[in-house]
C-alpha cells in the first residue's frame, strides 16, 4: 500500500417578489426630484456592493462520516475591505493565491518497506507538503511519511533535496520533516477558527504524485466533521475529528498539501477523501498544527 493511500471503503429563496402596485393618483406619486434622488441612492448601494473585495473566505479514504457535525454557528465574518481597496473577481483571487503559494508547496517522495524481514517488499509513494519556516521545516500528513525509510522533497523549481523526519502527532495525522536549506519561502498560516461554510477554498498539491503544483478550487462545504479512516500504518488514530469539508478536488497525492482561503492563507491540511462520492474531501484545521510547528521551531 502506498504511503499516501488508504483502504478504499465506501462511505456512506429566492426572495419574494417585492414589486409594489404603483397605481394611484398623480398626487400620490413621488415628485421627479424625489425619484431621482432614490435612483442615485440605489446606484450608490449597488456600486458599494460591487466594490467589495473577496474575503477569506495522496489522501486518506474515509470509511464513514459522522452525520450532523457541522458547526452550529459560523465564526464572525472577516471585516469588509477597506475603502479604496482593489476588488477582485473569484478567478483573479485564485490566480493570485496560486502564484503566491506555489513556491511554498512541495512534493514528498517516501520510500519504505512493508516490513522488517528479509522478505519485505520495497514501497514508494508520493504526497504533498508545504514550507512553514524559511530554514526548511515542511508540514505534511503523518500517513505520508509513516512507513518511510528514505524521504526526498521536490520543490516548485524542480530542485530535489533529501529530508528527515523531525516530529509527528500521529493522533491528528500530522508530521514535520526538514530539509537542509535556508532562505525558503514559508506559507502564511491563517486562523481556521474563522473559516466559514461557503467561503472559497483552494487546494494545491501533487495528485497521483505526477501532476505537481496542481490547483483546484471549490468552497468550504462543512465544519467540525468527524471521519473514520481505513487501514493505515500503525500508530495513527482511526478517528479524525474537527475537520474541514471541501468540494475542491483532492486525490491520492494531495495528502499533506495546503487548503487556502481567498487571501492566500493556509487554513487546512488536506488529509482524506471519500471514494464513493465526488467533491467530498477533508482537511485538518491549521490551528491544530500550530503547536507542533512552534515546538519544532524552538
Amino acid at each position: 500500500m502506498r504511503p499516501d493511500e488508504r483502504q478504499e471503503v465506501t462511505v456512506s429563496e429566492r426572495a419574494p417578489d417585492s414589486r409594489s402596485n404603483l397605481a394611484g393618483s398623480a398626487a400620490s406619486r413621488p415628485s421627479r426630484p424625489a425619484r431621482a434622488r432614490r435612483r442615485l441612492l440605489a446606484l450608490a448601494v449597488v456600486a458599494a456592493l460591487l466594490s467589495a473585495t473577496i474575503s477569506a473566505g495522496a489522501t486518506f479514504v474515509a470509511i464513514s462520516l459522522t452525520v450532523g457535525t457541522s458547526a452550529a454557528a459560523a465564526s464572525p465574518a472577516a471585516q469588509p475591505a477597506a475603502s479604496g481597496q482593489t476588488s477582485l473577481t473569484e478567478s483573479e483571487a485564485i490566480v493570485l493565491v496560486a502564484q503566491m503559494a506555489r513556491p511554498s508547496v512541495v512534493t514528498i517522495l517516501a520510500n519504505g518497506a512493508t516490513g522488517t524481514t528479509a522478505s519485505s517488499v520495497a514501497t514508494a509513494g508520493e504526497g504533498s507538503g508545504f514550507i512553514v519556516s524559511s530554514d526548511g521545516l515542511i508540514l505534511t500528513n503523518y500517513h505520508v511519511v509513516a512507513s518511510a525509510t528514505d524521504l526526498a522533497v521536490i520543490f516548485a523549481d524542480a530542485r530535489r533535496l533529501p529530508a528527515k523526519l523531525v516530529s509527528v502527532d500521529a493522533g491528528i495525522d500530522l508530521a514535520l520533516i526538514k530539509v537542509d536549506e535556508i532562505g525558503l519561502t514559508p506559507v502564511v498560516l491563517g486562523d481556521s477558527d474563522r473559516v466559514q461554510v461557503g467561503q472559497l477554498a483552494i487546494a494545491i498539491g501533487s495528485p497521483l504524485g505526477t501532476y505537481t503544483d496542481s490547483v483546484s478550487h471549490g468552497i468550504v462545504s462543512g465544519l467540525n466533521r468527524t471521519i473514520a479512516v481505513g487501514a493505515q500504518p500503525s500508530g495513527i488514530s482511526d478517528l479524525l475529528v474537527g475537520l474541514i469539508q471541501t468540494d475542491a478536488a483532492v486525490n491520492p497525492g494531495n495528502s499533506g498539501g495546503p487548503l487556502l482561503d481567498a487571501g492566500g492563507s493556509v487554513v487546512g491540511v488536506i488529509t482524506a477523501t471519500a471514494t464513493d462520492a465526488r467533491g467530498v474531501g477533508f482537511a485538518i484545521p491549521i490551528n491544530q498544527a500550530k503547536a507542533l510547528i512552534a515546538a519544532a521551531a524552538k
